[in-house]
Order: structure tokens, then C-alpha cells, then sequence
């Protein structure tokens, strides 16, 4: 895990968490104990499911919430007042936080993050998490897709120069890799997250030398273990290919090495491919891969596979670390409980016009049910904390809006996705390596049905409600109508 103690980040909230803060702390509230919940309401690209990532940045964020005296001096000129001053001054975090562990696919509507403390602390902390969670889950959820697309053949990410902002390219190349991707192009993220860095050349090497051949030649002398050539700066079929396998035959196969491959960045690649197939098999470096980049998203991939494209690995930029096609995460940060002084939990609902944005109250666990017999991922369940479902009864699902869809399941395993991180302020979560994050989140999809993971018209995963749950949800519901 990475230290942002070198940039210390307390002070990225939006101003209101602060005016708010301080209302708080005039009114005597501040320590009132609230419980907030992080969830999003649609997947990008209408996709079926989005990945769990961002919790390492938010983490780190956490554990070093400190204000400086720079901090209080800049506030002192927005007009607070001595003790607020004073108080975030001696400020210590004292939150419990629960989250969905980092990889795991994620649906809308759940809690993926639940934050319980006092309100002020809670509250001022809303924008970071946003931050971190959205982000992340954004790019590697887009990861992802274009690796299902890529039907087993690496994905390369290649997009920092047009990321939003450095943050956006090392970050977005950590939460890529965690969605599939095999390595980055960003050279900080293998630094600072041991996301692989990988990377040959660029047209510019092919211009400066007198020939392309040359240029060939130069870059296989240096590296003839790991020889990869673009072969698109001219012409691909009447000189990119044949130089190629000329200087693989002077510089890399005297020295005991084979050749990497090939790479293609403009053009009709599919045609382009099949091609420079044809003419390296001829030449006898079966072996040598093609990899292909240039603006490819899922659906590009998609597509040139099944024209029969012949390339081996993907290169995918800004479509990939902006996720262009749908540049934002609707993650959102909601009030759902807070305890009176006799530290009884009193729930709390936002209600709406639009039905999608009434919330769901109280203090929740979230549960997801397999079946036993094909390991697959049946429904999740968001329920009241303290219900626990018992795997060896029959249970019945519902549709929480069209409560007369019911099943009764059995034969099944339920497995809570929330773990408690931080209690009182101290983090006691596990420190997880990246490739585990990656693995882990691997594994998880494909406990998903195909109906889900398919781009076009996904299946909707069931996420329900408990009776519990459904009731209070409900009976808030039915109060303020009244009213």
C-alpha cells in the first residue's frame, strides 16, 4: 500500500461538507452519531455489473486525516470561529467504515461503502470517498469489458497522456489492471502499485534513424529478447513487415532469440493483420505475436475478432483510462440512520420524484447467495445489520418493487461482501497485494452468469431486499405521505 503522507489530502472536500461541519458543531450535533451509505444507481455502458475499486486510495486518505496549521490559517480567512478552528485543529478520526472488498462485482442500489461516526466527521468525508470509489470503479469496470471483449488475448493500457490529470492516468492504470488489463504504459503505477509497465517504441524512434530498416535494426540489437516492432510509420504489407523480418534474421536470431512481435496502430487493422500473419508465418516466426492499438474500445475489439482479425494482444488508451464512453460513476453518499442520546437508531430516507433516487434506509449488511450446485451467484440481499440468513432453511426472495415476483431458494450459500476497515478511526482491514485485488476480482466474474456479463441487453441481477427491511423502508414511505 502506497503512502500519500508526501500530500496531505484533508482538505479535498466540496465547501459545503464544511459549512455543514460547522452548523454542526454551533448547533451542539456534532458528535451525533449518522451513518451514511456510498452506492451508485446505474452501470456504465448499461453494462450488466461494475467492479469494486478505489478502496486503497480511500484508505490511505483516512488514515491521514490531520489538518495543518496552513489548513486552519486558510480557513481562518473564510470566516469560521476559534473553536471550530480549534476543533479541527485537534481533529481525530473516530469513524467505523464498512466496505465491499476491492474486485468484487457490484451492483446498484447496494451499500458499497457504510460510514458510522460523528456527523461532522462522517460528513466531511463524503467527497473523498466519492472520489476514490468513483473513479476507480469506473475504469476498471470499462477495463474489464474491453478484456471480455478481448476473449482471453492481453489488454495493454496505453492511455496516460490523454487521462484527466495525472491522478487520473497512475490511478486509473491501478484500477484498469485490477479490471484485467496485463500492464500499463505508465511507468509511476509499476513504481508505486507494481502494475507492470510495458512498452516499445513510437514512430518518432522509426523517424530518426536514415531508414526503417535501420531503425529496426538498432532497436533489435539493444533488445533482441524482447524485440516488438511497430511496422505501421510508413507502410505496413510493402516495407513495415518485410524490414521487420529482415532485422529479425540479422540482429535477433543470432543471438539465440526469437522475436516478440509486431505491433499496428493505424489502418484497417483487421486486413492489415491477416496480412502481416500471413507474411510472418512464410518468413517462420510463427511464434512472433501481433498486437494492435489505435483508439479500440470493447466494441471495436469485438468487432475485428469476429472478422478474424490475427492479432494476439490489445493496446487500448483514452477510450480506456477516461472511459469515454460513459465518463461518469453515479456513486452518491447518503444519510440513512442517525442514534438519539439513548443511542437508539432511528432510520432516515430521502425521497424523490424520481423513483431512483429514493434511498434505502437504516443500518444495512449485504449479502450475496450462490447456489450450491454451480457456484454461481443467484441474488445479493441488503438487509437490517443485525439479521443473519440462515443457509440451511429455505429462503424467499422478492422484488422490492413488484413484491408479488417471489422465489423461494434452497441450496444455497450466503456470504456477507461488507468488511469493517476502520473502528473508532483505526484501520484493522487487510492490506491486499494488487495481483491478489486482480485475481480475486477474476474469480468473482465468473461466478456471474453470461446473461449478465454480456454487452448487449444484459439479464438485471437481482438485488433484494429483506421482508425486515422492505417493511421500514415502507413504513417511512407510507409516514411522510401522510404528512
Amino acid at each position: 500500500m502506497v503512502s500519500e503522507n508526501a500530500r496531505n489530502l484533508t482538505m479535498l472536500f466540496d465547501f459545503y461538507e464544511l459549512t455543514m461541519a460547522n452548523g454542526y458543531f454551533k448547533n451542539g450535533i456534532g458528535d451525533k452519531i449518522a451513518y451514511f451509505d456510498m452506492f451508485f444507481r446505474k452501470v456504465p455502458d448499461k453494462g450488466g455489473f461494475a467492479i469494486m475499486a478505489g478502496v486503497e486510495q480511500m484508505v490511505e486518505y483516512l488514515k491521514n486525516l490531520k489538518f495543518t496549521e496552513d489548513d486552519i490559517e486558510y480557513l481562518r480567512t473564510k470566516g469560521f470561529g476559534k473553536e471550530f478552528l480549534d476543533y479541527l485543529k485537534n481533529f481525530e478520526f473516530k469513524c467505523d467504515v464498512w466496505v465491499v472488498r476491492e474486485g468484487t462485482p457490484i451492483f446498484p442500489g447496494e451499500p458499497i461503502v457504510t460510514v458510522k461516526g460523528p456527523v461532522i466527521q462522517a460528513q466531511f468525508i463524503e467527497t473523498m470517498i466519492l472520489l476514490s470509489i468513483n473513479h476507480q470503479s469506473l475504469i476498471a469496470t470499462k477495463a474489464n469489458r474491453i478484456v471480455r471483449a478481448s476473449q482471453g488475448r492481453a489488454v495493454m493500457e496505453f492511455g496516460s497522456r490523454r487521462a484527466q490529470g495525472y491522478d487520473g492516468a497512475i490511478l486509473g492504470a491501478r484500477a484498469a489492471y485490477i479490471g484485467g488489463c496485463a500492464g500499463t504504459a505508465c511507468t509511476i503505477s509499476d513504481s508505486l502499485y507494481g502494475v507492470p509497465a510495458l512498452g516499445t517504441m513510437a514512430h518518432s524512434w522509426i523517424q530518426m534513424f536514415d531508414s526503417e530498416l535501420d531503425a529496426f535494426c538498432a532497436y533489435a540489437r539493444e533488445y533482441p529478447d524482447n524485440c516488438t516492432l511497430l511496422i505501421d510509420t510508413y507502410n505496413v504489407i510493402k516495407s513495415g513487415i518485410p524490414n521487420a523480418i529482415e532485422a529479425f534474421k540479422r540482429e535477433v536470431l543470432p543471438r539465440g532469440f526469437r522475436p516478440k512481435g509486431v505491433r499496428i496502430d493505424s489502418g484497417d487493422i483487421t486486413y492489415l493483420s491477416k496480412k502481416a500473419r500471413k507474411m510472418l508465418d512464410e518468413a517462420g516466426f510463427e511464434d512472433c505475436k501481433i498486437v494492435a492499438s489505435n483508439s479500440l474500445d470493447e466494441y471495436i475489439i469485438r468487432d475485428m475478432l469476429m472478422q478474424g482479425a490475427k492479432v494476439d494482444s490489445f493496446g487500448v488508451g483514452e477510450r480506456l483510462i477516461t472511459a469515454s464512453s460513459t465518463p461518469v460513476f453515479g456513486g452518491v453518499y447518503k444519510l440513512v440512520a442517525v442514534e438519539d442520546e439513548n443511542g437508539e437508531m432511528i432510520p432516515k430516507i430521502k425521497i424523490s420524484e424520481n423513483v431512483a433516487k429514493i434511498t434505502t434506509p437504516c443500518f444495512k449488511n449485504l449479502y450475496r447467495l450462490y447456489d450450491n450446485e454451480t457456484g454461481k451467484a443467484m441474488a445479493d440481499l441488503i438487509t437490517l445489520s443485525d439479521e443473519t440468513i440462515d443457509d440451511e432453511k429455505p429462503y424467499e426472495l422478492f422484488d422490492p418493487e413488484h413484491t408479488w415476483k417471489r422465489k423461494t431458494i434452497e441450496n444455497f450459500t450466503s456470504v456477507s461482501l461488507q468488511e469493517k476497515i476502520f473502528e473508532n478511526g483505526k484501520f484493522i482491514g487487510k492490506t491486499r497485494d494488487i495481483r491478489e485485488i486482480r485475481d480475486y476480482c477474476a474469480a468473482q466474474i465468473d461466478t456471474l452468469w453470461d446473461e449478465v456479463t454480456r454487452f448487449e441487453n444484459p439479464h438485471d441481477y437481482y438485488v433484494d431486499l429483506s421482508q425486515k427491511l422492505w417493511e421500514e423502508k415502507n413504513r417511512l414511505l407510507e409516514n411522510h405521505k401522510t404528512r
